[in-house]
């Protein structure tokens, strides 16, 4: 019997291949008493279990490298590393086998659920769904200690790709999908920006998550239709279903070839308005892909992936190092440096920290690096110094005061000081520009403007403090909105101020990489986008097609409307007849 599943699409396209269930099953697990001249060799099993899931996850990071997978994967392979180095789990198990004299797979589980309480306590929704993460780790380490198969075994499937579904998947199971001819993932979990929504983002698969009846409902080698961009899920479809979605995928497998042709037009709208694309990077090889997508530069470089996973900071020789080289590669095109946005969700070390009521609202980006006035000097010389090899321009993230811009232009005064006395060449012009992501500053621009050289709207937080919103929170994702008044309000105030001020302005949240949200932009006035690489060109396409004069005029009028629903059929409009 066919029916269709309903969820949240977190990356378009159509997927059409048989079901291929991964079972976590793992967690159900039997308690016995060892004998006590037993207990060092249990825990030595422990230990060594983790031992070759330390390895497995290496090797796994290894492959994505080789792969030239996106680094976003490998950060969270990374991620796992880490939580299987952490005390709390390895040596409070090992405490748990001594004391109670139990097996090693019963202590795992038992200190799993501990931890799983503890974050369950935590106020902050981001922090306590990373209890989904130590589960991943716990399932990986069990599979070892019970000889259990520990790689998911996914390719085609009755001569058809194979559709992944899965309660959850961890990030180093979703990478070794690359491998295989998967056609598209569905999970009970998830949101978008789970491990499955990045993942499958990244490597350009279609994927509808938070489906939390698929696991009942699908079977093994069931015939699945993914729909990627409705967020839709048919099972077991008949003739006619099959042959319409057959003719949708052709049509949109002919429309991405035809965009990969726009790589070398000129993004310029139908009334010869000029528009920067550019591309959002996390490390020097994501060059690649800018080069690809034949990006007009780097809108931004979220330098905090050169500090993940590491119990030292980068030093400045070698942060300078990854900064020339893409600044040097990208040959007089701009490259946008966001300084080190660390805190909340992204931490760079092993460990547990301790729980925060907030983070997202605590010591994060710029509040993080002036307090750590001697790590900011470091980078702040480094980017200078690579600024000497190319366009280079720094970006301040989660600036809210006037106080804050002070300090940080002061740092960087010092920082020049230091490299014309030891007579180090760099940009003495270098552009210093802050991102607007808090309401507070879209509210006091001035303060901004008067001190700065540009400004980039971080939409992703922007919509997240103004909705009052946990974007990693799939119980409020519905509610998750970049179509509100009130956050389109301060997006074009923001527009607007710049442009009044002669000072360049960039989105570089998800809202610049949405095609349906291109035309609804440059009718606000933004004439520079920055996005992941593989959406410039979908992009690119809304620009050859709009004409910005007639745009600028309706959406002055979609502006004036409060009620969400009324706005949302006006951009509708909006996107009907373009071209």
């Amino acid at each position: 019997m066919s029916f269709a599943l309903h969820g949240l699409a977190v990356c378009s396209g159509i997927a059409i291949g048989r079901a291929h269930r991964i079972s976590h099953a793992l967690l159900e697990v039997p308690h016995y008493v060892i004998p006590a001249k037993l207990v060092e060799a249990e825990i030595e099993r422990l230990d060594g279990a983790f031992a070759e899931v330390r390895r497995e996850l290496g090797n796994i990071r290894e492959a994505a490298g080789a792969a030239a997978a996106p680094p976003e994967i490998a950060a969270l392979v990374s991620l796992h590393a880490i939580i299987l180095d952490d005390p709390l789990l390895g040596q409070a198990v090992r405490t748990v086998i001594a004391q109670k004299r139990c097996n090693a797979e019963w202590a795992l589980v038992q200190q799993m659920e501990e931890l799983k309480e503890q974050f369950e306590r935590i106020e902050d929704s981001y922090l306590r769904s990373r209890k989904a993460d130590i589960v991943q780790v716990v399932e990986r380490v069990m599979k070892v200690l019970t000889g259990l198969p520990r790689r998911p075994v996914a390719g085609r499937r009755h001569g058809q790709p194979a559709v992944v579904v899965a309660h959850d998947l961890s990030p180093a199971d979703t990478v070794q999908f690359k491998q295989h001819q998967i056609a598209g993932f569905v999970t009970a979990l998830g949101g978008a920006t789970s491990h499955t929504a990045i993942v499958a983002r990244s490597l350009g698969i279609p994927a509808v998550v938070g489906l939390r009846e698929a696991g009942q409902l699908v079977r093994d080698d069931d015939l699945l239709i993914v729909d990627g961009t409705r967020g839709v899920v048919i099972v077991d479809p008949d003739e006619r279903v099959l042959e319409e979605y057959r003719l949708r995928k052709s049509e949109l497998d002919l429309d991405r070839a035809r965009l990969r042709m726009l790589r070398s037009a000129p993004s310029t709208t139908l009334d010869g308005q000029a528009i920067s694309l550019q591309a959002n990077i996390e490390l020097p090889r994501d060059l690649v892909q800018v080069r690809e997508a034949g990006a007009d530069g780097v809108g931004l470089f979220r330098t905090e992936f050169l500090f993940f996973n590491r119990k030292e900071f980068p030093g400045e020789d070698e942060q300078f190092e990854a900064y020339r080289r893409v600044a040097h590669a990208l040959k007089g095109k701009p490259v946008t440096i966001r300084i080190l946005d660390l805190g909340a969700d992204k931490t760079t070390e092993g460990g547990f920290e301790p729980p925060k009521m907030n983070p997202a609202l605590g010591l994060r980006a710029i509040r993080y690096c002036l307090s750590e006035p001697q790590m900011f000097l470091v980078q702040l010389r480094a980017i200078l110094r690579a600024s000497h090899y190319g366009r280079v321009r720094l970006l301040i993230p989660m600036l809210a005061h006037a106080h804050e811009i002070d300090q940080s232009l002061a740092l960087i005064a010092r920082a020049k000081e230091q490299l014309r006395a030891e007579k180090v060449p760099f940009d003495e012009g270098m552009e210093i520009g802050g991102m607007i992501e808090i309401p507070a500053a879209a509210l006091s621009l001035g303060v901004f403007l008067r001190r700065l050289d540009f400004l980039s709207i971080g939409t992703n937080d922007l919509i997240q403090y103004t909705l009052a919103i946990d974007r990693t929170d799939e119980t409020v994702a519905y509610l998750y909105d970049c179509l509100h008044p009130s956050v389109l309000y301060l997006i074009h105030r923001t527009i607007q101020s710049a442009a009044r001020a002669a000072k360049p302005v960039a989105v570089c949240g998800e809202m610049a990489g949405d095609p349906l949200l291109t035309r609804l932009l440059l009718g606000m006035g933004l004439r520079e986008f920055s996005m992941h690489p593989s959406q410039i060109n979908v992009v690119k396409q809304q620009v050859l097609l709009a004409n910005v004069a007639e745009l600028t005029a309706k959406v002055a009028g979609l502006l004036r409307i409060e009620e969400p629903e009324r706005l949302r059929e006006h951009v509708a409009r909006l996107n009907e007849h373009a071209g």
